[in-house]
């Protein structure tokens, strides 16, 4: 039987890809070091990490977190016993084609940023490049499940 507090109720996740810590963090009422601790302590808790080691949370993964909050805050369980639920229990299916990516491939940058070095470095050319990148392993993603669906 869990208790009800007034800190478990926890606000809406918004309909987003990718959530940075500070996000997570008031999303699930966990302070960031405390979420970078867990990753070493649930493997099933694996943000993306990009560069300069930022790291970006799927949906699954701030429901995850949420659910490790849940068993340790509100149910009482040792870290080792939270880690022994979660393994017993069924994987949610939205996470089942959630796999960790290596760090997402930088598209290729067009001569003309590379002739003008303004435009490589402008915010700019850099979200396109980002939001390129995220396009990119979409797509991959579903090639990879319509080839498992015909295989």
């Amino acid at each position: 039987m869990s208790r009800i507090t007034a800190s478990s109720v926890l606000p809406p996740i918004p309909a987003k890809r990718y959530f940075t810590i500070g996000e997570v963090s008031e999303l699930t009422q966990v302070k960031p070091h405390v979420l970078r601790y867990w990753e070493q302590e649930f493997t099933q808790l694996r943000p993306l990490k990009r560069r300069g080691n930022r790291r970006y949370y799927q949906h699954h993964e701030v429901l995850l977190v949420r659910r490790i909050r849940e068993l340790l805050y509100e149910h009482g369980f040792t870290i080792s016993g939270a880690r022994n639920r979660l393994e017993s229990e069924p994987t949610p299916a939205s996470a089942q084609f959630s796999e960790p990516v290596p760090e997402l491939a930088r598209v290729p940058v067009p001569n003309s940023a590379r002739q003008n070095p303004r435009i490589a470095a402008s915010p700019r050319s850099e979200g396109r490049i980002t939001r390129a990148s995220e396009v990119r392993r979409e797509l991959e993603e579903i090639l990879r499940v319509l080839d498992s669906e015909q295989g």
